[in-house]
């Protein structure tokens, strides 16, 4: 059977660059959660830059600028979380008017673009090339990808994890209007499910990135399936909808990963091909360019992790993608 994994700069190193998943950093931690009664443990992996860990497929990319500290993750207490109020303009001329004010207070180069109306007609997602498992069209498993086929020249935002919970991040994207998609652990969110519920209010999906973050293939089917299906099960009984889209932890992932998704639900394993920190971006692809439809990578993490918090790490990455051309889309519209 093909293990499927992201390269890893670092091989062997457990300073990796990259991300560094909160129990990566936390090796003596021990993270309990009983899914039909049966006990899930946590893998501690070697992470590399965007949860990569080395192997045997996917083109690597190179980094950009220096990586960023690391320190152990501070968990917030749990805390409530206030609705944001509904945002309704009366003009397209009073929309723009606000997106270049909130520009302004939030500091950008430039007034991100505003994408596209999403395409009538979605494109046809396929795997990578390089990403498949043996039997991935005869099984009918999901997708694996890190780019949507489009012309349009638009990015996605994606965010893991759920680690750091910074309120003044909800109040930039919802006073910028960015969207982007969550890919969620049980084990972080549950310090403050609050947080993400509001972040669901103003739009955002919240995705499957399974209870504990494992490396999934060291786990057996049975394993995996409870690690996947037990997340859908927290979104939906905390936010009313179960997800279709999977990301596995560190991008790394076997047939069993996928089958176990399927099973779940999961139509959708989207990975991505470029990811923003704060003081740098890494790259899959050799020419370390931008291209229309790709997905961006980034995680939920603050000072205690980055030289920066998140909305230092939106700003680097809108001033980016707009001096490029690019607006900022919501992947579900085009799946």
């Amino acid at each position: 059977m093909r293990l499927v994994v992201q390269n890893d700069k670092n091989i062997g190193s457990r300073a990796a660059a990259g991300h560094r998943g909160p129990a990566a950093r936390r090796p003596r931690t021990v993270l309990r959660s009983r899914v039909h009664g049966v006990l899930a443990v946590l893998t501690v992996a070697a992470i590399a830059s965007g949860c990569a860990q080395g192997g045997v497929a996917g083109p690597g990319g190179a980094a950009e600028g220096p990586t960023p500290g690391r320190h152990p993750l501070k968990a917030p207490p749990p805390a409530a979380t206030p609705e944001p109020p509904a945002r309704k303009f009366r003009s397209a001329q009073e929309a723009r008017a606000a997106r270049i004010a909130a520009a302004r207070r939030w500091r950008l180069d430039g007034v991100p673009l505003t994408p596209p109306p999403p395409p009538a007609k979605k494109p046809r997602i396929t795997t990578r090339k390089g990403f498949e498992v043996a039997g991935h069209e005869e099984l009918g498993l999901p997708p694996v990808f890190t780019t949507i086929p489009t012309k349009q020249r638009v990015v996605f935002l994606t965010i893991d994890d759920g680690a750091e919970k910074d309120p003044t991040f909800l109040r930039m994207m919802d006073d910028l209007q960015v969207p982007y998609t969550a890919f969620l652990s049980n084990y972080l969110i549950k310090e403050d499910y609050g947080y993400f519920g509001r972040m669901q209010r103003s739009g955002v999906v919240l995705n499957n990135h399974t209870l504990h973050h494992p490396y999934l293939p060291a786990l057996s089917f049975r394993r995996q399936q409870i690690e996947i299906c037990g997340m859908q099960e927290v979104i939906e009984e905390r936010y009313g909808k179960r997800p279709l889209l999977f990301r596995p932890p560190f991008g790394n992932y076997n047939r069993d990963s996928l089958r176990a998704a399927k099973s779940c639900g999961i139509k959708y394993v989207p990975l991505w091909n470029e990811e923003v920190f704060v003081d740098h971006w890494d790259y899959r692809e050799w020419d370390r360019k931008i291209r229309p439809g790709d997905i961006v990578l980034t995680h939920f993490r603050g000072r205690d992790d980055w030289k920066g918090t998140m909305p230092d790490m939106i700003r680097r990455f809108l001033n980016k993608v707009t001096a490029e051309g690019y607006a900022v889309a919501r992947l579900e519209d085009y799946l």
